[in-house]
Parts: structure tokens; sequence; C-alpha cells
């Protein structure tokens, strides 16, 4: 006995250190109910009671032995073998914790202790699925865990990740948690790179910031990390994250160089509005952004490597994601900044002018104005040819006006910018242009930029990948808004390829997605939306005060919450409209990017209220590789849509994306307070558990 005890003790104190406290009745009278029956056995054919008797051994401290040494040892089974051990643990457990409690619940009824006894074991069954390896289930049935929506499950957040790439994350938090590290990180890894050499620099950051924040160098070495993450539930948008390392004074003079017409800058011309001209304060499109990536224009052939390369995008992710991934682009990648910025002035230019001629505010369609009401307010003039020509080109349907402008002849056909945006003067009825003369050479680098947009669309089709266009700053994002719009238009006939981005920092968000789904539906093409809080916000904040127009942005971080959750509950109320109209309700597509995990709990809530599940895949969920994990990997175990935002690239050319990263963690200490929390509880778990080598293994299937 004295031998057993000995036992006892070596094999029961890795697993007491870390369950002492977790030991309740129910463990005990499990234990205590198995040992009984078997000890009963015993007395009746062997006699062991006396032999227990005169070694000083309790009744319940015999009942516990009893019961460890009729548990297997050896079993072919995996996982009955793992459930013994589980078994025994717990029995030497309670025999090293004492008499005392053993007693408590000894006491009790059998039959009460049998009961106890079975919930104790369906509840450790619920728990191992974590531990072991996924069963298998039904033929198609894919694996789905429960969710834990207040994400404080450490198991479910980090069972994708072997223990080495647990001790990497915390040790790259733990750096991001210093302000001064933090800030001066792109010096610091320059200087690293000086004094150890190239290789041994590479080899250092793949084994911290490199390795977690990206995926690979190329598209052939992020493959496993794509399976492994589908392996897991969750599915990538790709994004090559290759930045220039350029000095402020060359992207000041590339971005001033890149945003003035040949012809000249039209700033002080008559109607000119400011935020749409470039200032040189701002030329430097990097100042206070961290979360969002900066391309600077060079020429028309550096463009076209853009477009390659947002293509070999799409060709990875289609050959690794079966057809549910997504690449994300951004339009100043493909053509010059100037002319998005006049284009999106033309925009604005234009709501003022239907703001002067039938009164109200916003977009042309949100006046419900039909080509009626035009005849009459042009009716003093509507005998001119050019009035006349104006009001045939206009875009409407029978609920009134959409555009004023042929636009999808602007993205199809070879229409002439400077000829295609005049308006008539209400009074005259002569046309005056809502654009500056455009030189030809321009007019044909609109027409490149275009071209690649729709090769880009075309190859994203074929592939059955999705395009997630991002959001820039406001003096770019109504021509990139519109332009999105009019690919949706030509691609999204039968499903959603191409996704706009919106950013809820800003007062017009609301009323500017509203305003999309009502074209959507209006043209009957399917809309895509990636709802975001925004990336520019203190540029656009000091730009505002410095040229004098109004502040753009919300006026605080809870305002843009509100924005955000009252723009997704509008979403969500349209999709069940057509649910409820028994109309297709992937018409509507909507992905909420968020690592405010509030506004995740509040998307699952307002999908479960208004009857939307996940296997209606018309809701999707999105964060970035290497942050967030704890939201991101349990919703795509429950079944959700989750999504990472992949990065890849050489380790020196991404340096820039490292270094943002980096700078953005420091501004979220909040959510990485909990990140390092949850991954020092599974690391420590792993350590109690023997887990040290564990394989990350899943069998799960994204929806």
């Amino acid at each position: 006995m004295a031998l057993l005890r000995v036992l006892s003790a070596q094999r029961s104190t890795v697993y007491l250190v870390y369950c002492r406290n977790s030991v309740n009745k129910s463990n005990l009278a499990a234990a205590t109910a198995v040992a009984n029956c078997r000890r009963d056995q015993r007395r009746q054919h062997s006699g062991k009671a006396a032999s227990c008797a005169s070694n000083s051994i309790s009744d319940e401290e015999y009942a516990l032995l009893s019961a460890l040494d009729a548990l297997p040892q050896r079993q072919h089974q995996h996982h009955q073998h793992h459930h013994h051990q589980q078994q025994r643990k717990q029995l030497l457990q309670i025999l090293a914790a004492g008499h005392g409690t053993v007693r408590g619940v000894h006491s009790m009824p059998r039959q009460q202790q049998a009961q106890l006894a079975a919930a104790e074991l369906a509840v450790e069954d619920k728990q191992r699925v974590h531990l072991e390896p996924a069963k298998p289930n039904p033929a198609g049935t894919p694996q789905r865990d429960p969710l834990d929506v207040s994400f404080n499950d450490p198991i479910a957040a980090f069972k994708s990740k072997t223990t080495w790439e647990l001790l990497r994350a915390y040790l790259v938090y733990m750096i991001c948690s210093s302000e001064k590290l933090v800030e001066h990180n792109m010096q610091l890894m320059k200087i690293c790179k000086q004094i150890f050499g190239a290789k041994l620099f590479t080899m250092m950051m793949k084994a911290t910031f490199y390795g977690h924040f990206v995926a690979g160098e190329d598209q052939i070495k992020i493959i496993p990390t794509l399976e492994r993450l589908r392996s897991f539930g969750v599915k990538p948008i790709l994004d090559y994250s290759v930045e220039e390392d350029i000095s402020q004074e060359e992207a000041e003079k590339r971005e001033v160089e890149a945003s003035v017409s040949s012809a000249g800058d039209s700033v002080k011309d008559e109607g000119s509005m400011p935020q749409y001209h470039v200032d040189k304060s701002f030329a430097d499109r990097r100042y206070k952004v961290s979360s969002a990536r900066t391309y600077f224009y060079l020429n028309e052939a550096t463009c076209e490597r853009n477009m390659e390369t947002f293509i070999k995008c799409l060709e990875a992710v289609s050959g690794a994601t079966f057809g549910t991934g997504i690449t994300a682009i951004k339009l100043t990648a493909l053509g010059r900044p100037q002319l998005l910025l006049q284009l999106s002035e033309v925009i604005m230019r234009t709501r003022k002018y239907m703001e002067d001629l039938v009164g109200g505010q916003g977009n042309v369609l949100t006046h419900h104005k039909t080509i009626k009401d035009l005849e009459k307010y042009y009716a003093t003039v509507g005998d001119n040819k050019d009035v006349q020509h104006f009001l045939k080109n206009v875009t409407s349907d029978k609920e009134g006006i959409l555009h004023l402008f042929p636009w999808s002849g602007i993205v199809d056909e070879d229409s002439q910018l400077s000829d295609t945006f005049r308006v008539p003067d209400p009074k005259t009825g002569q046309m005056r242009r809502l654009i500056s003369q455009i030189p030809p050479k321009e007019e044909e680098m609109f027409r490149n930029m275009i071209r690649r947009l729709n090769t880009i669309v075309k190859t994203a089709a074929d592939l059955d990948v999705r395009i997630m266009i991002d959001a820039e700053q406001t003096y770019f994002q109504p021509a990139i808004s519109r332009i999105t719009l009019e690919m949706m238009r030509k691609y999204n006939k039968d499903k959603a390829i191409v996704f706009n981005t919106y950013q809820c920092y800003l007062r017009e968000s609301f009323r500017e997605v509203g305003t999309d789904l009502e074209q959507a539906k209006r043209q009957n093409f399917y809309f895509g939306a990636k709802l975001v809080r925004g990336a520019y916000m203190e540029q656009e904040r000091a730009r505002a005060q410095a040229l004098g127009y109004p502040d753009p942005v919300n006026p605080n971080y809870e305002a843009t919450t509100d924005m955000y959750h009252k723009t997704l509950a509008e979403c969500l109320r349209r999709i069940k409209v057509l649910k409820d109209c028994g109309d297709d309700a992937k018409k509507i597509g909507i992905m909420v990017a968020s690592h405010n995990e509030d506004t995740v709990r509040f998307a699952i809530e307002k999908m479960k209220e208004i009857g939307i599940s996940p296997e209606d895949k018309v809701i999707c969920f999105g964060q970035l590789l290497g942050m967030c994990d704890y939201i991101t990997f349990p919703l795509g175990q429950a079944g959700y849509s989750a999504y990472k935002y992949i990065p890849y690239g050489p380790v020196e050319e991404v340096l820039p994306y490292l270094s943002r990263r980096a700078q953005e963690n420091k501004g979220v200490l909040k959510k990485i307070q909990k990140e390092k929390r949850l991954l020092l509880a599974e690391i420590r778990r792993r350590l109690m558990r023997g887990q040290l080598f564990y394989t990350p293994k899943g069998n799960y299937v994204p929806i």
C-alpha cells in the first residue's frame, strides 16, 4: 500500500498543480460510485476488506485505489485510452487531496452519486473535444464546435497553433507593448540588418515579427499556412504586402507630380472644391496612417506590374482555397491619382448641381426625380439640342433617375471624360463642364486604369475568387466607390464577385451604403460590402482643418461604433426582407471586418434575432493574420464564415508592412492584453498536460 501511495503521488503531481482548484463534488461522486462497486466485489471474492483495515486505509481510500486498479492500463483505441487516463488522474488527485471531501460525497445516497457521476462524465466528454483529434463525422456533416461569444476560450483560439507559435506570439506582443521599441521599430530593424547581415536578419525576422504577421515569401510558400487555416475553418484574403520604403520627400514629390494635370491645377476655377486637389502638406499619404498600405504613382509600367501582382494573388487563392478565397486590391495601385481626384470632384459637383436644381441633399438617385421632372427644370431651354442629348444619356428606371451621366459607358467604352461630364445651365441652356479639360494622354491613362481593373475582375470571375476593393482617403473615395459599383453591375450578375469597402468613421457612411444598396436593388445586381471602422481618421481630420472644409469624421469612437452597428443592422434588415419575400438572400453579402469583439457579438446577436444563419452565407467576419485569433478561429470552428487577411512577400520588402503592424498593435493595448492573457493560459495548459510538442490537426470545413 505504501508503494501505491508513492505511485499515486508521483502520477498526480503535475496534474494536481493545474487541476486541484477545479475538483468538484461531481468528480468525487464519479470516482466513488465507480469504486464502491469494485470494492464490494473484491470483499466478496478475496476478503480484501480485512487487508485494508490492517493497513489503516479508509473505505473511501480503498474505493479510490480499487477504481484506479480497475481502469485498464492500455487500450487499442486512442480515445478510450485517453478517457481512462483522465479518470485515473482524477482518482489520484482526490486521494492526494485528503479524506474529508471524499467522506462528504460518499455519505450521499448511492443513486445520487451515480447521477452525478454520469453528469460529470458527459461534461468531460464535451471538454475533451478540444484536446483530442477530431472524431469522424457522419458523411457530409462538417465538424462544428459550440461558440463562446465571450471569446475567452484559449483552446478554441489556439488549437491551430504549435506551442512554438504561441511562444513567438507572446514575445511579439510583449515587444508591441513597449512604446519606445514600437516608436523606433523601423530604425531598429535597419540597424539589426546592418549588424547581423541580411541572412541572419532574415532568420531573426522569421522567428519573430515576420513569422507572426506574414504567411510566407511567395505563392508557393504560403500554401501550408492556407491549408492549415482551412483545416480549422478559416479562409484567406490574400494581399501581396510589398511596399516601397521611400522617404517623405520622395513621397511628396511623386504625389504632387501625379496629382496635377499637365494642363495645370484648376483649384482656383469657379466651383472648384479644395478637398479634391493635392496639398503638399498632406502629399505623403502615409501621414498618421498605420493600418493601410499606400501606393505612390511612378509610371504606367509600375501600374501594369501591380496588376500582374494582383492576378498572381488571385491564382494563389484559387489554387489553395477552392473558390472560397478573396483578394484585396487598391485602385491607387492601378492608375494616376490625379484621375481619381478629378472624378471624385465631378461626382461631388454633380450632387451640388442636383441640390441647386431640385433641393435636398445626397446622391442623385435619393431625389427620386424622373426625366419628366428634369424636362420641366429645363423647360425654357428644352429645344436646345445639347440639352436633349444630355437628357437622352441620363440613366433612369421607373422609380426615377439613377445617374445624370452614363457611367456604364465610362467603364465599358471609350467615352471621353472631358466631353461626358457636362451639364446644361438651366437658364441659358449652355453646357458647362464639371471637370477641367483633360489632355488626350491623361484620357488614355484613365482608359488604362479601367482596363487593368476590368482584367483583374474578369480573372477573378473566371477563377471563382472574390475581389475586395479597399477604401482610401475621402478625396479619392467618391471615384473609387463609383467605379466599384459599376464593376458590381457588370460582374455581380449571378453572385457577389466584387465587394466595396465602407469606412464607418465617416459621417456619411450610413447614407452611402443605403444609396448603393438601393442602386443594386434597382439595377438588379448582387451587392457586396466590407464594413470597417477606417484607417485614415487622424489624417482626414487634420487635412479638413488645414484646407478649411467640413470634418468628414465622426466626433468620437462611440459615434463610429454606433455608425458601424447602424449600417450593419440596415444591411441585415434588407437581407431579411429578401428572405421573407422568397428572393435570393445572397443578393447582399457583408463582411464584418472588425477586431472589436463587441461588434462581432452585435452581428451574431442580430443574425439570430432576425433569423439569419451562418449557412445562409450572407455574413462573414474578417481579421488580420496574427491579430485577434481568439475571435477568428472560434468563429470558423463554430461554422461561421471567417477570414484572415493574409499578407505575403519577401522579408526585406515587407518591412514597412511589419512596421505598421507594430504601430497598430501599440494603439490597441486592450486587445493585446487579452490576447497575451489567453496565450499564457494556453501555454500553461499545454505545459501542465505534457502537450509541449502538440501538432495542430484540424478537421473543419469552411462554410
